[in-house]
């Protein structure tokens, strides 16, 4: 299983420590940046991320920046993304459990790294529940 990652500057730091979670759990990640906490737009990094998930580079993508709200909005824009702005593990579980979201979004500003953590596994062990979720995701992926 491939994961996408990416970020801007308010969510490196919490990009890094995902990324790095992601990999000691055995999963190949792809960083498609940022690369500092230097100044950048995130509709960029929304956007590369979500390309790559819908364009099947990645199976599941997570976005990191200051609350998260910027660039799951960017990663919603791409045609095929469900992102699901988490900030619990209960959100985290039915982001996945009736949505099927293929996209994380995270607040670098917002969650302690190990808060992430927890939420970033609970999306990652959730599994897609189908029956009336499904066709409401594919009423989701129609529009």
């Amino acid at each position: 299983m491939v994961i996408a990652v990416a970020s801007d500057h308010g969510g490196f730091r919490l990009k890094l420590a995902v990324k790095e979670h992601l990999i000691e759990r055995g999963y190949k990640v792809v960083d498609l940046g940022t690369d500092t906490e230097d100044s950048v737009d995130y509709p960029v990094y929304g956007q590369a991320c979500g390309e790559a998930v819908a364009a099947g580079k990645a199976n599941l993508g997570v976005v990191c920046c200051g609350t998260g709200i910027g660039i799951s909005i960017a990663a919603n824009k791409v045609k095929g993304v469900r992102c699901a702005l988490c900030t619990s593990v209960e959100m985290a579980e039915l982001a996945k459990q009736h949505n099927n979201a293929n996209v994380l979004a995270l607040g670098g500003r917002i969650l302690e790294t190990e808060e992430a953590i927890r939420i970033t596994d609970a999306w990652l062990d959730s599994e897609f529940q189908g029956g009336r979720h499904k066709r409401r995701t594919d009423m989701l992926d129609a529009m």
